[in-house]
C-alpha cells in the first residue's frame, strides 16, 4: 500500500475499514470469478449454439428426406399405372381391326375372305409386338436349358433327340432380350 492509502485507512473508523475490505475482497473474488468463468461461458454459449445449428440442420435435412421419399412413392405409383400405356395404345389399332374382322365373320360368307381378314389381324398383332421389343423364343429341336425352357413331359425318343425339346406346348417370349415367359416343353428322354 502506498503511503496515502495507508493514512486514508489511519484516519478512518473501524467499521469503515472493515467494510471497504469488505467490498474490495468482493470485488475482487467478482473480477476473478469472472475471469475464470468467462471462456468457460463463452464456451458453453458456443457449443449450444453449434447443438442449435445442428439439430436445425437434421430437422431440415429430415424433412427433406421425408419429402423425397413420398415424392418418389408417388411416382413409382403413377409409373406404375402408366408402365404400359404406350403398348396399349398401340394395341388399340389391332382392337379396332378385330372388331372390324368380327363385324365381318358375321356378315361374310366366303371362308377364305374372313381366314384372310383375320391372318391381318394376327399379323398386325405380331408385328406391333415385336416393334415393342417382344421376341419369341424358339425352342423345339434345340437342347433343354432349364433356364429358358420349364419341361412339362418326357417321352420315349431315338438317340437323335435325347435331351432336346421334342415340342413345344407354350411358347416362350422375351422382352428386350429378358425372359418374361418360360417356353413349357415335351423332352426327349
Amino acid at each position: 500500500m502506498k503511503h496515502k492509502d495507508f493514512k486514508e485507512k489511519e484516519s478512518a473508523t473501524p467499521e469503515q475499514t472493515s467494510t471497504q475490505e469488505v467490498n474490495m475482497e468482493n470485488t475482487n473474488q467478482t473480477q476473478t470469478e469472472t475471469v475464470s468463468e468467462g471462456p468457460e461461458v463463452a464456451e458453453v454459449a458456443q457449443l449450444k449454439a453449434q447443438v442449435d445449428e445442428l439439430k436445425d440442420k437434421y430437422l431440415r435435412q429430415a424433412a427433406e428426406f421425408d419429402n423425397f421419399r413420398r415424392r418418389t412413392a408417388k411416382e413409382r405409383i403413377e409409373l406404375i399405372q402408366t408402365a404400359g400405356r404406350d403398348v396399349i395404345e398401340s394395341l388399340l389399332e389391332v382392337l379396332d381391326d378385330s372388331e372390324r374382322a368380327q363385324k365381318q365373320l358375321e356378315e361374310a360368307q366366303d371362308i377364305n375372305q374372313i381366314k384372310e381378314g383375320v391372318l391381318l389381324v394376327f399379323n398386325k398383332l405380331r408385328n406391333t409386338l415385336t416393334a415393342k421389343g417382344l421376341k419369341p423364343m424358339d425352342a423345339k429341336g434345340k437342347e433343354f436349358n432349364p433356364d429358358l425352357h420349364e419341361a412339362i413331359t418326357e417321352i420315349e425318343v431315338g438317340e437323335e433327340m435325347k435331351g432336346k425339346v421334342v415340342d413345344e406346348v407354350i411358347k416362350g417370349y422375351y422382352l428386350n432380350d429378358k425372359i418374361i415367359r418360360f417356353a413349357k416343353v415335351v423332352v426327349g428322354k
